[in-house]
């Protein structure tokens, strides 16, 4: 671990008549005229970053900012008089309500970054883990091929936090050199896009990535560094005011399109959806589709349009049977229908005592303890080889009032299938939940603060439950919930690999084998189920060898970005508004 503190607190000054930055109304400073009529803007991949300042003439500036190409997002900041440029195209043009904030950066900056990390320069094959990790965020991606031009770009750098051992991008950063961009008067920076991987369980990212870059900007010998944030985004304005930054007076104009369209509108009813709800919701707006919530906590809605009404619950919709919804909803039925079809499926009972129980663990050695009709991961026990665990677990099952289920225990990679109108639209790798120590905090501090992240970025979906099972894994680990995990140790906490329990996934659609996904459509077919989550454990994404170990008759259609699946659902259940 790096050592040193955030950035040295002393005040910033800032003589706002004579910045250019910072004097938006009446005559410019006189450092000013350098720069004008350069008509500066910087490709930040994801649109333009123009600089207002540079432009003598409102014409010619709104005429930049109108000019963007479609799904990207051009910016006008340090905008002189921006009431006077929105009343120049009101109907196009509106004031961003974000805040600006900039850091001084003549303090001491010293890194802080956790051990078994390295913060470096993106490379151009890290493109896909970069637009990952952007639209797991909900944030613009950069386009195709963007990496490859910041060799010739010296206005923009692109860094990267990546994980030591696996290679894995966990976070990103984009800063933008004014004094490259146009032999800036002021001196200087900015920041733009930071985001961090909400798989994640590395704590204190973004901090990480924002000294990193405030470092190298301090290297080139520049003065500060802005970024703009929303103004309600209160956790992330405590993080930059706790780091020195001070909010200035600058302003910042957009265009009224798609992607900005909920900083213009107003604010939504308000309404309780999950995410899983939420992502087909907005796609169907997206599309003119009109939704009618009846129940929120419990995501039921329909989607209307023309005469065609579709009754949902979260991706769960009238195109799927009912007898369908049963074949998957009871665990033993979905087993037999898929071994009658030649599937490979894990062996199972349902025991009718304790001695049919134990038989069958001598007969495989470890197994899984699980409802018939369970979801979400409750009551499910992974890797259970004692005779005591297993009765107990059994016990456990059936004190629920559902029926247990044995089954042999299968290793390898829990792999979740997504399957869309009888064709695969994503695979996502299931990770246990998981820690990583810092040296300072007991592993239950851990647990909560990763359960806290793992709620935020799934909408409270998901989180580490402290319960006996998690009691049980940290316990066959060697360790209890006193215990301090050292610093970068990664120490798996829940046995099964569910988003519910605070688990993560990684897409591996693209090397997905062609007979696992032969499989999970097949499947599809068998269970007659037109949208469906297959698990199954493999021994790697892109090998043939496999196990279904169950079908998921409403499978969370978030967090397999970058995949489409909310618009592959869309597109099955209103096929004329898909995109031409």
């Amino acid at each position: 671990m790096q050592t040193g503190h955030e950035f040295s607190k002393r005040e910033t000054t800032m003589d706002i008549t004579g910045m250019v930055s910072l004097k938006h109304w009446g005559e410019r400073p006189s450092q000013a005229k350098p720069c004008a009529n350069m008509n500066r803007q910087v490709d930040c991949g994801w649109g333009n970053l123009i600089f207002s300042q540079t432009f003598n003439q409102d014409t010619q500036l709104t005429e930049v900012l109108r000019d963007e190409t479609h799904g990207q997002r051009n910016i006008a900041l340090y905008v002189r008089n921006p009431q006077v440029l929105v009343s120049q195209y009101p109907q196009e043009l509106f004031l961003d309500p974000s805040l600006t904030y900039r850091l001084d950066l003549s303090a001491s900056i010293r890194p802080d970054i956790p051990k078994g990390l390295v913060i470096e320069p993106a490379a151009v094959v890290d493109e896909y883990a970069i637009n990952r990790i952007y639209k797991s965020r909900h944030m613009i991606p950069v386009r195709e091929g963007y990496l490859s031009s910041l060799d010739a770009n010296e206005s923009v750098i692109m860094l990267v936090a990546r994980e030591v051992g696996s290679g894995d991008i966990v976070g990103v950063i984009t800063g933008v050199d004014h004094q490259q961009a146009f032999n800036d008067p002021d001196n200087g920076s900015s920041l733009w896009a930071l985001a961090t991987d909400s798989q994640t369980s590395w704590s204190g990212l973004g901090k990480a990535l924002i000294q990193a870059l405030a470092a190298h900007f301090k290297s080139q010998g520049r003065s500060f560094m802005d970024l703009s944030v929303m103004h309600d985004n209160h956790q992330a304005i405590a993080l930059y005011e706790h780091l020195g930054f001070k909010a200035i007076p600058v302003y910042c104009i957009k265009n009224r399109n798609a992607v900005n369209e909920k900083l213009y509108t107003g604010q939504q009813p308000p309404q309780t959806l999950n995410v899983y709800a939420r992502i087909i919701i907005e796609e169907a707006c997206r599309r003119g589709i009109a939704v009618d919530i009846q129940d929120a906590e419990q995501g039921f809605f329909s989607l209307s349009l023309g005469g065609r009404i579709i009754h949902c619950r979260e991706s769960l919709t009238d195109l799927t049977s009912a007898v369908a919804m049963s074949l998957c909803s009871d665990k033993a039925v979905t087993h037999r229908v898929l071994n009658q079809v030649g599937l490979s499926v894990p062996e199972q009972i349902s025991p009718k005592n304790s001695s049919d129980l134990l038989d069958f663990l001598h007969q495989h050695q470890r197994l899984v303890i699980k409802p018939a009709n369970g979801e979400q991961g409750d009551h499910v026990f992974v890797d259970l080889s004692d005779e005591g665990s297993v009765l107990d677990a059994w016990k456990q099952v059936c004190s629920t009032g559902d029926t247990a289920i044995a089954e042999q225990f299968v290793e390898g990679q829990d792999l979740r299938i997504v399957v869309i109108n009888y064709q695969v639209v994503a695979a996502s790798i299931r990770i246990p939940a998981r820690i990583t120590g810092n040296g300072q905090d007991d592993i239950q501090t851990l647990i909560e603060k990763q359960s806290h992240r793992r709620s935020k970025a799934t909408g409270g979906e998901s989180y580490i439950p402290l319960d006996s099972e998690t009691l049980r894994c940290i316990a066959d680990a060697g360790f209890s919930l006193a215990d301090i995990l050292p610093c970068g140790q990664t120490l798996t906490v829940r046995k099964t690999a569910n988003l519910h329990t605070g688990g993560t996934m990684t897409d591996v659609t693209q090397k997905l084998h062609p007979q696992l996904a032969d499989a999970a459509e097949k499947a599809a077919k068998a269970l007659n189920i037109p949208v469906v989550g297959l698990d199954m454990m493999v021994d790697a994404p892109d090998k043939p060898a496999y196990h279904i170990i169950e079908a998921n008759e409403r499978p969370g259609l978030a967090n397999h970005e970058p995949q489409p699946t909310a618009e592959r659902l869309i597109d099955l259940l209103f096929p004329q508004t898909q995109p031409s």
